[in-house]
């Protein structure tokens, strides 16, 4: 491999979008020079990211995966149920206390219960959220793709 080849590949790779830099490979196919190779690929970076709104240097991270939505929602739920409890059972003092200890634990059980319930269905539409989300991104950047190839392919050069 030649000097400016090397150089030209060189400055290809430390041009290009970060996400493309890895991914694809520019040669030029007209013999354009360094200069002209380094303003295409940014012409045509901005072109691709001005066409499909989606800018490689700026995708989002990975999403951090929802758990634990049936604990923190039984926590919820049975302090909720323990303190509507204690309400309710001081409301009764001719009651014993044995039977309202039993009426606190039983509202903190239904609490609980209610409270993981609640949790797992929103920890189920958190997942639902973060695979749409996951599925759009990459649909834009494989939009972003096709729009910075088939521009670099318009100006002479393979893209691989």
């Amino acid at each position: 491999m030649t000097m400016t080849r090397t150089a030209l590949l060189v400055g290809v790779v430390l041009l290009a979008p970060p996400a493309l830099a890895q991914q694809m490979n520019v040669q030029p196919q007209q013999g354009q020079n360094s200069q002209q190779t380094s303003s295409d690929i940014s012409a045509c970076a901005a072109s691709a990211q001005q066409a499909t709104g989606y800018n490689p240097s700026q995708a989002a991270t990975a999403q951090k995966p929802a758990v634990g939505g049936r604990a923190k929602g039984a926590a919820a739920g049975a302090a909720a149920g323990a303190v509507g409890g204690q309400v309710r059972s001081n409301q009764h003092d001719n009651v014993p206390d044995a039977a309202q200890d039993q009426y606190r634990e039983n509202q903190a059980k239904s609490g609980a219960a209610a409270g993981a319930a609640v949790g797992a269905s929103r920890q189920r539409q958190d997942r639902r959220e973060n695979r749409r989300e996951t599925a759009k991104q990459q649909d834009s950047a494989g939009a972003y793709d096709q729009s910075y190839r088939s521009c670099l392919q318009g100006r002479g050069y393979a893209v691989n």
